[in-house]
């Protein structure tokens, strides 16, 4: 008699395929197939580890596991709930405790956890306040008997045990940047933690490039970072519509498509060191250059401008790092007025701007969208940006000397 095609190893085996292109795993097919038939074993429930880094997206893969798996009993367990609870005075210096190092987990816990959920038995989750870091005292999750366990968390590979207790291990890899701006929507919005204890890692990105002893290349590598979040978030802020797709498993997904007429301007030339974070956010995207001269606080000479003739049908992304007296930035927004862009059409971006700047743009401009990573004390007599970061051009393109 043929086997019957919803078995857990034909599951199994169709879960690992197509449907997660792209993972890794640390098995080859060959290797697979007895480690399924063990699985499959009576009483001994399938072992999945799903890691990677914070925000990367290992919920969603989980998601994906329990849909495919919808006829055998799933369960998903993860490490973040055998967080430890921290005591006064780690919750004195909570902004300084990190979160992401093997230490801040229970791990004896969740080892007995996964090993009495192998073993057929039923257990008691703790639940985890991320919000006052501490467990709920009287309450826990039960979790029953299952076909598949799931054990998903940043560092479920770290423990020799732990690992040895999974069937199939799966990393998700997603870029830094990408996990940094989930991150911050996820704590903020999901575990109501204050967005100003998120924000540490942008803060500590800013220590860095504003040291003026920091090299060149490590100024252009956190500057890079911190760009690539600024133009994330500026294209969070384009208009949209609702789109639905056939997903690979022949579903239907109901997301939404950006606007395809879209195009960055960067003022050369300290804007220019914005491009490559707009283009690997958006492949192709036409870009254009306006060259205006500086002189002080005076920035209305224009000298050059190339423009994609189109350019009044896009939506424009106008790159700039540093928005100190914003004359230059009103020069560059009334040239694209002129060329037929809307007011509303427009989205500024930089990395830090003075408050007198944001005023000045604001005021000429009031529904023109300013996107920056920081906003600084105020100008100087000399009008540059206090604290700042000096001559910004000059650091990332190396002629500073």
């Amino acid at each position: 008699m043929p086997e019957e095609t919803n078995s857990i190893d034909y599951v199994m085996e169709k879960a690992s395929g197509p449907h997660f292109s792209g993972l890794r795993t640390p098995t080859a097919t060959s290797a697979s197939s007895s480690a399924f038939a063990e699985a499959n074993a009576p009483h001994q429930p399938f072992v999945i580890g799903v890691s990677g880094g914070t925000a990367s997206g290992k919920t969603t893969v989980c998601d994906l596991i329990i849909q495919q798996l919808h006829d055998h009993r799933v369960v998903l367990v993860n490490q973040d709930s055998f967080y430890r609870g921290l005591n006064a005075e780690e919750l004195k210096r909570v902004h300084e405790y990190n979160f992401d190092h093997p230490d801040a987990f229970d791990t004896e816990q969740l080892l007995d956890c996964i090993q009495k959920l192998k073993s057929g038995h039923s257990v008691q989750v703790p639940i985890y306040d991320f919000k006052h870091h501490r467990r709920s005292s009287d309450s826990f999750r039960q979790v029953n008997a299952s076909d598949v366990i799931i054990l998903e968390g940043i560092l479920v590979f770290h423990d020799q045990r732990v690992r040895n207790l999974m069937d199939m291990k799966i990393f998700v890899d997603t870029d830094a940047d990408v996990r940094l701006a989930r991150r911050i929507r996820r704590d903020t919005v999901e575990r109501g933690r204050d967005v100003n204890s998120v924000l540490e890692q942008i803060r500590g990105m800013h220590t860095l490039i504003r040291d003026r002893e920091i090299s060149k290349h490590d100024f252009v590598f956190y500057s890079d970072r911190l760009i690539r979040l600024v133009v994330e978030h500026g294209l969070g802020h384009l208009p949209f519509t609702e789109k639905q797709v056939i997903t690979p498993t022949a579903s239907v997904y109901t997301g939404v498509d950006f606007c395809k007429k879209l195009c960055g301007v960067s003022i050369v030339r300290s804007g220019e060191s914005m491009e490559n974070a707009l283009r690997a956010c958006c492949k192709g995207i036409k870009i254009g250059k306006i060259l205006i001269h500086r002189d002080g606080d005076n920035g209305k000479q224009l000298i050059y401008e190339k423009l994609p003739k189109d350019i009044s049908e896009r939506h424009v992304l106008l790159l700039d790092p540093v928005l100190a007296t914003g004359n230059s930035a009103n020069h560059a927004i009334e040239l694209l007025i002129q060329k037929g862009v809307p007011e509303s059409h427009i989205i500024f971006l930089n990395l830090i701007s003075a408050p007198e700047g944001i005023q000045c743009v604001c005021k000429r401009f009031p529904s023109l969208k300013i996107v920056t990573s920081e906003i600084d004390v105020a100008l100087n007599e000399e009008f540059r940006v206090i604290p700042g970061m000096g001559e910004f051009g000059d650091r990332y393109f190396g002629t500073d000397d």
